[in-house]
């Protein structure tokens, strides 16, 4: 039985993986076969192209390796239902944007196996909070 020497945290955009930098960068050290992570990885998330995906990886003493695919970052999530680019930098001065409360219901379901709570209320409140610190509001 194989045991694991390191796990790699990575965030990659779906679909597009390469073995250029950054992939390519942290995983030769690691000893794991770039091609064949590039290739699963893509394969594992064609259906999600452009989209940022957190990876944990998990490299074996045999340079063998498994991986697992999370749910892209909170703040993603969020400008992704805005519908824009980026947040505020003057948080809470400058307003982006408003999320409504089902909006943030949304969010927090899909982010929820991520978050260290199983409290619906509380990933919500998670959302708000990300959201709020980002310069959006929510209503």
């Amino acid at each position: 039985m194989a045991t694991i020497v390191k796990k790699i945290k990575l965030q990659i955009s779906g679909g597009s993986a390469t073995a250029a930098p950054p992939v390519g960068t942290v995983l030769g050290p690691a000893g794991v076969n770039i091609g064949q992570f590039v290739s699963q990885f893509n394969e594992a998330t064609k259906d999600k192209k452009g989209i940022i995906i957190p990876v944990e990886l998990s490299v074996y003493d045999d340079h063998t390796f498994s991986f697992i695919l999370k749910v892209s970052p909170m703040s993603r999530l969020i400008l992704k239902a805005l519908g824009i680019e980026k947040g505020s930098g003057k948080a809470p001065f400058q307003k982006v944007g408003t999320l409504t409360k089902v909006q943030v219901t949304d969010i927090a379901k899909e982010k929820m196996p991520d978050l260290n709570t199983e409290s619906q209320d509380a990933a919500e409140r998670i959302v708000a909070g990300t959201a709020r610190s980002m310069g959006v509001e929510v209503k």
